[in-house]
């Protein structure tokens, strides 16, 4: 099982994307070691590398720092390869984070990454919550500035990466996919993930091995095992782990259907 669809939307997603905070970011971290940025060089041989696996989800944001213009900068000549996924929402800037759903920045938003990841269009965008997420579904911009920019063809899918069941449940009546946490020590997500594959609507899990503290091997085959997940995204600095890991992942079997 190393592609999953990706919901109803036609594509074909590999079980395991590369989620590129640790490329751009290491300030403010919740991981449980500190890292060093990798240079130029050697972001750009890992990149590369990830895509040769097999790997075809890469997975960025504007509050990844310096993330979006790497990926653009070493694979946008490959483009065509894989699925990109980048965020609306939150910034970081200044060593802090900064949320704003307005229109005009998350506008601005959607520009700087065309422009950054050197792309048309964008395959994935999703809200990046800041925790309240049914606030920012019902009193921000943010959804119509989505569906604006996806009826204009500069985005093919939308949805929500949030952080409660109650948002994701709310962002099932307009979202192609979705974002949720969903590991081995917080399945609280089981039900939504269920119900959006009932409807169609892909889910990406992240923080699958808790941002480093679960095993990889255990944690991965957990998330994957659930029929109703397209994808795992997972980061790393390490290609022989990154290797290990999409080895596991292909060699999950999934648990019957509910």
């Amino acid at each position: 099982m190393q592609y999953r669809p990706l919901g109803n939307t036609g594509a074909s997603i590999s079980a395991l994307g590369f989620g590129a905070f640790k490329i751009g970011r290491n300030q403010q971290i919740k991981y449980s070691q500190a890292y060093d940025l990798p240079d130029d060089a050697t972001t750009e041989t890992l990149l590369n590398s990830i895509l040769d696996l097999g790997i075809n989800h890469f997975d960025t944001a504007p509050a990844y720092g310096i993330s979006e213009e790497r990926i653009g900068r070493f694979l946008s000549h490959r483009r065509t390869e894989f699925l990109l996924s980048t965020k609306i929402g939150e910034t970081f800037e200044n060593g802090q984070s900064n949320y704003d759903y307005s229109r005009a920045s998350l506008t601005a938003s959607l520009e700087r990454s065309l422009q950054r990841l050197k792309t048309d269009v964008l395959d994935m965008v999703l809200i990046h919550s800041n925790g309240d997420d049914q606030k920012i579904l019902n009193d921000s911009d943010a959804v119509e500035v989505l569906q604006s920019f996806q009826e204009a063809g500069k985005i093919r899918w939308i949805g929500l990466s949030g952080k409660t069941v109650a948002g994701g449940t709310a962002a099932l009546k307009w979202a192609d996919l979705l974002m949720v946490e969903y590991h081995l020590e917080d399945p609280s997500h089981a039900e939504l993930i269920q119900r959006a594959a009932d409807q169609g609507v892909g889910i990406l899990v992240k923080k699958g091995l808790a941002s480093g503290h679960l095993p990889p091997a255990e944690a991965i085959s957990f998330v994957l095992e659930n029929p109703g997940v397209s994808n795992l995204v997972v980061g790393g600095l390490n290609l022989a782990h990154i290797e290990k890991n999409w080895q596991t992942a292909g060699a999950v079997s999934l648990r019957p259907a509910a």
